[in-house]
């Protein structure tokens, strides 16, 4: 992937490329892209004390009587946004939240993946990532009419999402983010580009990259792009699975060519944690009310707590081993959106996954049987539980759970408790369109 850049290359390109603002990237708790600009007379500065701002008013930060934040700059994620390009052109660059005393700042999204990633060092291992991001393209913000009537894989002169993820995959490269492929989905106007698997930390900043990309190329032909989990009634929801695999050194510690299933020990045990923890994560890897209208029985989407090779109804799949390909050895996680924190998201599986191993949890058996066609009583007597149906029961499950407390710590498990806890009870106080035409006229 090349060298990473340092401070003095960022600060020559700078100059090299007349480049006239440098954006300052930061996410919030719930997942939403901050930025502010900085001009190149301010770079070297920031890089060296960071730059200071009031983190009163950002989602899941400070109070106001703890609001000075410090944002510092990472000169490896620079890069020119090819939206602004040009002489006189914009970069960005993302950033590590500081308090003004130097100390990592626990409301930091990236800073609580971080942590996750150094204990996963800690015990010799490397993750890495390749998440699968769904999304719609629509006429604008205010509807959802759709731009095609195409399916899975479908080519059709009337496709106008292929411009559209033909030249957004242009603007990631642009951004040295690559990409595997990307198709047409299974419903209208319904498309998928996916990243080629990278390390943890790295792809959730690129996740959060894609996001606006995506939005911004479609914003340059007056359309819009969205990553809401189920915009539409009775077509599939927009889902994110997660590719992931843990690496010593350069070898794949999930590959066991003597096991039946090519997955080692060290595999079987992640994947028992994650089905241990699914449900109390699902709060951080499906964050919205709108989630739960996704996770539901016959639109694929996963609802079932199981494993398999080749059944895709299951919650995480174990791809086949193909001859050769050792480090592609990897489990899916098929339940995430793609509306969540990617940085928070990603913490709590690879802290699930790492519970996992350290307690050396024993893998259930696999669900060879499509879970969907299965009984109440089927399931009960195989062990398959269901994931919360809705955000009242995520919260829940998050609330009780000393896991996720220590995975994501106590300020981002407080913050989101009471912001969903609000969230939600708006919602069930609201009178909803198919309550009027269903009560009104016989009520």
């Amino acid at each position: 992937m090349g060298e990473k850049l340092t401070k003095e290359d960022v600060l020559r390109i700078v100059e090299d490329k007349q480049i006239k603002f440098v954006r300052f990237w930061f996410t919030d708790v719930l997942g939403f892209l901050k930025s502010f600009a900085v001009t190149p007379a301010e770079l070297e500065g920031a890089f060296d004390e960071g730059m200071g701002f009031d983190g009163s008013s950002i989602e899941g930060f400070a109070r106001i009587e703890e609001s000075d934040m410090v944002a510092w700059p990472d000169p490896s994620t620079f890069a020119l946004l090819p939206w602004r390009a040009g002489a006189g052109g914009t970069a960005r660059v993302f950033c590590d939240i500081k308090q003004p005393n130097g100390d990592s700042y626990a409301g930091d999204p990236r800073n609580v993946l971080k942590k996750v990633v150094k204990k996963a060092e800690d015990l010799g291992f490397t993750m890495n990532v390749g998440p699968e991001l769904e999304f719609f393209y629509f006429q604008d913000s205010l509807d959802t009419k759709v731009l095609d009537h195409g399916g899975y894989f479908d080519l059709t002169t009337l496709d106008a999402g292929t411009d559209l993820r033909r030249d957004t995959i242009n603007a990631l490269h642009a951004l040295g983010i690559p990409v595997e492929y990307s198709h047409h989905e299974v419903a209208p106007s319904q498309h998928e580009i996916d990243l080629r698997y990278r390390d943890v930390l790295t792809m959730a900043d690129q996740v959060m990259t894609y996001r606006l990309t995506v939005k911004e190329i479609a914003q340059s032909k007056g359309l819009y792009a969205t990553f809401m989990p189920k915009p539409m009634f009775g077509v599939n929801g927009s889902g994110m699975h997660v590719h992931q695999s843990l690496f010593k050194g350069n070898r794949n510690a999930f590959f066991d060519a003597n096991d039946e299933y090519n997955l080692s020990a060290i595999g079987k045990s992640y994947v028992a944690g994650l089905l241990a923890h699914v449900k109390e994560i699902c709060l951080v890897t499906n964050q919205w009310i709108n989630s739960y209208k996704r996770l539901v029985p016959g639109y694929e989407a996963p609802v079932y707590v199981c494993w398999s090779r080749r059944n895709r109804s299951a919650m995480v799949r174990v791809p086949l081993y193909k001859p050769g390909k050792e480090n592609a050895t990897r489990v899916e996680l098929r339940n995430p959106d793609p509306a969540c924190n990617p940085y928070l998201a990603f913490a709590a599986m690879l802290a699930a996954g790492l519970d996992g191993i350290e307690k050396g949890m024993e893998l259930a058996p696999e669900a060879s049987n499509n879970i969907y066609e299965m009984t109440e009583a089927e399931r009960n007597e195989a062990g398959i539980t269901s994931l919360p149906e809705d955000l009242f029961q995520a919260i829940c499950e998050f609330e009780k759970s000393d896991f996720v407390r220590g995975a994501l710590g106590d300020h981002v498990c407080d913050y989101l408790i009471r912001n969903k806890w609000a969230e939600w009870n708006e919602y069930k106080a609201l009178v909803t369109p198919y309550e009027i035409s269903r009560y009104l006229p016989i009520l």
